[in-house]
């Protein structure tokens, strides 16, 4: 039986697992694989899941109206539906109404039960509260239209204090995973919605199927443990031994990646010591391969010759971590592109000269471009 969560505060159970529409199945030509999408949200449906994400964006803005369409068939009370307000389109107080009620138009709808702003981090947030946003969500909530008002987040840990500490927040969602424990919000962000009794969704779980498949080294570690059970299910076991995660997101987009989510949530344990010393095991040997230690401080930004030197160091790094060239993919092409690239490095050395770390900048920066152009690791 699946795994269900209290939500005191809210005075409602909801399912431990639930099913995030960002990653479903798509055709060659790019859009979503319907027929196949919609067998997927059945099987999740018919396991347990009560606990439906979307959002305005996912797959080019096809993921509300599908999700709309296939929830048809069910009783409306019979499951949650959670979307976003895209924030970053909000720039006066009307388009929250006219953006909220597209919403409802695309998910064939009358009230969003978990209704979050999406993706805050300080600079939306301020421009949020500066136009008035909340408190216009809050008139929403009060008609009816919206039962619980939350937000998504990625930032500081400090700007998410910030933020939960605003207001009495129905819940909030983070990002958390074995990996990511000191990242963005974090551990220490879960302890603050411990202690303020907020319920808390949590994405990434999986930290987008890194946490799944590894090398023989770790894949050997973690069935030795147990040879029946998937690498998956120790990431979400590591998110759901927290009692104040109430829902823990996957975005499943295949049949086998749901039939393995419910097994894990079917019949879910937290993980015992013996495998909470594995998994601190795999950690402290997936950091062991970090190739430099740059914290992101950008005292060496901005680099005369245009190269993003953080991001080259992290991209070159996670490729490390994770020995999958995919994990950084758009990173190193697109976000960081040509113009950001280590190959644009002069050596003129301004960079080590302000590096708190002392690191060896411009030689790391020649190793950084030679293993990502290789582009596959050498295991």
């Amino acid at each position: 039986m699946m795994e269900k969560r209290k939500l005191e505060k809210l005075g409602i159970e909801t399912s431990l697992l639930g099913f995030g529409c960002m990653r479903f199945p798509v055709t060659a030509e790019g859009r979503i694989d319907e027929e196949e999408a919609e067998k997927l949200l059945d099987t999740a449906i018919k396991g347990g899941v009560n606990y439906i994400d979307t959002a305005y964006p996912y797959h080019n803005k096809e993921s509300e109206p599908f999700v709309g369409r296939v929830l048809q068939k069910y009783d409306r009370d019979s499951f949650y539906l959670a979307t976003k307000l895209p924030v970053w389109l909000v720039k006066e107080t009307g388009d929250v109404d006219r953006l909220f009620e597209e919403q409802l138009s695309r998910l064939r709808t009358d009230h969003i039960d978990f209704y979050l702003m999406h993706a805050l981090d300080k600079e939306r947030w301020e421009a949020m509260k500066k136009i008035g946003c909340i408190e216009r969500l809050e008139q929403l909530k009060a008609q009816g239209k919206i039962r619980y008002l939350g937000f998504s987040f990625h930032d500081s840990y400090e700007v998410f204090e910030e933020i939960l500490n605003y207001r009495d927040w129905d819940f909030c969602q983070i990002q958390l995973n074995y990996m990511d424990a000191g990242e963005q919000a974090g551990l220490k962000g879960y302890e603050l919605t411990a202690k303020k009794q907020i319920p808390l969704v949590v994405m990434e779980p999986v930290k987008g199927g890194s946490l799944a498949s590894f090398g023989e080294d770790i894949t050997e570690k973690f069935k030795s443990q147990n040879e029946k059970a998937s690498i998956a299910s120790y990431a979400l076991r590591w998110v759901g031994s927290l009692p104040n995660v109430k829902v823990i997101l996957s975005g499943m987009s295949t049949m086998e990646q749901v039939e393995d989510n419910l097994g894990t949530f079917s019949d879910f344990h937290p993980l015992t010591g013996e495998e909470r010393q594995l998994v601190e095991e795999v950690v402290e040997i997936l950091n062991s391969r970090v190739r430099n230690g740059c914290t992101g401080c950008r005292y060496c930004m901005p680099c005369p010759a245009g190269v993003d030197i953080p991001g080259c160091f992290k991209a070159w790094n996670t490729y490390h971590i994770y020995q999958n060239y995919n994990m950084v993919k758009h990173a190193w092409e697109v976000e960081i592109g040509e113009k950001g690239q280590a190959k644009n490095c002069v050596k003129c050395g301004k960079c080590e000269q302000a590096c708190p770390q002392k690191l060896s900048i411009r030689a790391d920066l020649e190793r950084v471009q030679a293993d990502l152009d290789q582009k596959e690791m050498v295991r």
